[in-house]
């Protein structure tokens, strides 16, 4: 399994999500020492029986997909495995509605972040704030904010650079007034602190021995912050997501469009490319009909539909 992540990744391929289904395979193997020399469809067939999740059928179909790859490139005459799309559809079924945070409960996320319980680690709540910052003011995700390095920041022209994204392109975003505020106040608490001046060093960093936030640590933090909003249960997975802010930026964008007479549909393109999209599709699936939203886009169908106004249908042509 390794050498054929590795392969791939060489091939100039991510794959992290296929390493990790590896990864969790492995540990399953070398727990179940008794499935030592069986057939792979009955290791597979165990395997699928650890968990009762609705995702995990999903995981198998997808690794089973990955080994009849890898099999298949070791030996070209092995036959290759029909895929079954039954437990994807099934997992997509249970997609969850992103949430759209309110202006309000925005404000208290950032509140919270500004207090944030850290006593051992003091630089902690002025990082988990500006974290917050670009997640709904640029719409980062949580991997592009972890990667950030200090070099990536442009104070003078107001702009970030945001490298090895999800779909291997790299952008430079202009920030807003408010963001470029609080990444200033984040390089002021920076210079006291003391730490690298590199430009590789990781933008946002940690008091103890100088290290730097990684992805899983930035979101442990992130989500306790929504449990202590109230937004989300003490446990379990349930209630608003992080990334449901990239979900709120687009909607809220949308929304300061149509109140400044902007047409949307003329900004799409600059939109997708602001969040690193390949094309307008991924976009489209950001954005969330929000009664907000259906009130705006009446609001301008009946100016536009109004006497003596053009017709709709040539206005959205």
């Amino acid at each position: 399994m390794r050498n054929h992540v590795e392969r791939m990744q060489r091939r100039g391929y991510r794959y992290e999500a296929a390493d990790v289904i590896c990864r969790r395979f492995d540990r399953f193997l070398q727990r179940r020492p008794d499935l030592d020399g069986q057939p792979l469809e009955i290791m597979l067939e165990n395997y699928r029986r650890t968990k009762t999740t609705a995702n995990h059928p999903a995981e198998c179909e997808k690794l089973a997909r990955i080994l009849n790859k890898a099999l298949c490139h070791d030996d070209p005459s092995r036959p290759k495995r029909q895929s079954d799309n039954r437990p994807a559809k099934q997992v997509a079924r249970g997609w969850r509605r992103p949430y759209i945070y309110s202006s309000e409960e925005i404000q208290k996320l950032l509140a919270i972040a500004r207090t944030y319980p850290s006593p051992r680690a003091p630089s902690r709540p002025i990082n988990l704030y500006t974290m917050l910052v670009l997640a709904y003011c640029a719409g980062l995700r949580i991997g592009e904010i972890a990667r950030l390095t200090l070099g990536d920041v442009d104070m003078q022209a107001g702009t970030i650079a945001v490298r090895e994204t999800k779909f291997f392109k790299s952008r430079i975003l202009p920030l807003s007034d408010s963001a470029m505020d609080a990444l200033r106040v984040l390089l002021e608490a920076r210079e006291k602190a003391k730490v690298s001046r590199s430009p590789e060093a990781g933008l946002f960093w940690h008091d103890q021995k100088n290290r730097y936030y990684c992805r899983a640590t930035i979101s442990d933090h992130l989500v306790a912050i929504l449990r202590m909003a109230g937004l989300k249960p003490v446990t379990g997975k349930t209630g608003p997501r992080i990334h449901d802010l990239r979900h709120t930026f687009v909607v809220h964008r949308i929304l300061e469009w149509y109140r400044q007479g902007v047409n949307p549909q003329e900004k799409l393109p600059y939109l997708a490319t602001y969040l690193g999209h390949r094309d307008i599709n991924s976009t489209l699936v950001y954005i969330t009909v929000t009664q907000e939203l259906l009130h705006e886009a009446s609001e301008r169908f009946r100016a536009f539909a109004s006497p003596g106004n053009a017709d709709p249908a040539e206005v959205a042509s």
